[in-house]
């Protein structure tokens, strides 16, 4: 296959104007703050996700103990996530609330576990009610 030649009168892209805009302009008022991640640190055998735990924020497990986190139904709409990481000797284990989907790369697919202690992973809501955990899981 021959690829188009451009030429001058060639347009393949937008052309930027005086009245385009593509990005905000920033003035000398304009200031942005970085994302900075909170925690939530958890250290019970169980933990519900709460919708302040989505994005910008660790879930921390920690408990020598198996822990069991819960995915509850109706509170995460697709495209947000959330970031849990396992630092007690209790291995974390996925359960889903009433009417909703896990899916993972997991052994147990639909009900993964973080695979050691420090293991990390992200919970992602792709649809209403329907995640897929990708990360450190067993």
């Amino acid at each position: 296959a021959k690829l188009a030649t451009a030429t001058a009168s060639s347009t393949y892209l937008p052309t930027a104007t005086a009245a385009s805009t593509y990005l905000p302009t920033a003035t000398a008022a304009t200031t942005y703050s970085p994302l900075i991640l909170t925690f939530n640190a958890q250290t019970g055998t169980t933990y519900t996700l709460v919708s302040t735990d989505a994005n910008a924020k660790l879930v921390t497990m920690s408990n020598a103990g198996a822990v069991t986190l819960t995915i509850p139904p109706s509170i995460f709409t697709a495209g947000q996530t959330i970031d849990i990481q396992s630092i007690g000797a209790g291995l974390t284990t996925f359960a889903a609330g009433a009417g909703v989907t896990i899916t993972s790369t997991g052994a147990a697919a639909a009900a993964p576990i973080l695979r050691a202690r420090y293991s990390a992973c992200t919970v992602i809501c792709t649809a209403t009610n329907v995640f897929t955990v990708i990360g450190d899981i067993a």
